[in-house]
């Protein structure tokens, strides 16, 4: 049994996938409609202010390509949109140091300043964060999917009173459900 078979298409984890990819992407194809729009050059290592970011042809280039991923995931939905929210986060944290590493050197080849670092690493919170929701917790709710799939080989663990049992033989206080 796959996992991706577990979410119907209709359940509520899905329309948070998709709005997390589709407006990450919009706000990263304006960015790059932006730099285009102004004609930069395309590998400039100075680069020049577009909404507050500096930017060059190639960033620009690089943020409609990553928004037209996001945009595709927003579309097709399910967990193909929170794996790829997931997946484009992860690269754009891990964009934050690597540019951030090369600031104020040859090897900067996406025209990078600490604002654009700074951005890196909150769109790649954000876009992660929407890609885990419901998907990565220690309290997921029984009705969750993933919570089902991690938990299907549990004898009795969906019968009342099962979780309570096993609270009460580790000798920890009952919670109520």
């Amino acid at each position: 049994m796959k996992l991706r078979d577990e979410l119907p298409v209709d359940h509520r984890l899905s329309q948070v996938y998709r709005f997390g990819a589709g407006l990450c992407g919009a706000a990263l194809f304006v960015f790059g409609f932006l730099g285009f729009a102004n004609g930069l050059a395309f590998f400039s290592t100075s680069g020049e202010t577009i909404a507050g970011l500096s930017s060059n042809g190639l960033l620009s280039l690089v943020s409609v390509v990553t928004a037209v991923v996001l945009v595709g995931g927003a579309v097709v939905g399910g967990n193909t949109a929170s794996t790829i929210n997931i997946t484009v986060g992860t690269l754009f944290f891990l964009s934050g140091f690597v540019n951030l590493a090369v600031l104020d050197s040859s090897a900067n080849i996406l025209a990078f300043h600490i604002q654009n670092v700074l951005f890196s690493f909150a769109m790649g919170l954000v876009i992660a964060t929407f890609g885990m929701y419901g998907r990565v917790s220690g309290k997921l709710p029984r009705d969750n999917p993933y919570w089902r799939h991690r938990h299907a080989g549990g004898a009795g663990v969906d019968a009342p009173g099962a979780l309570a049992g096993s609270v009460a033989r580790a000798g920890l206080p009952e919670r109520p459900a």
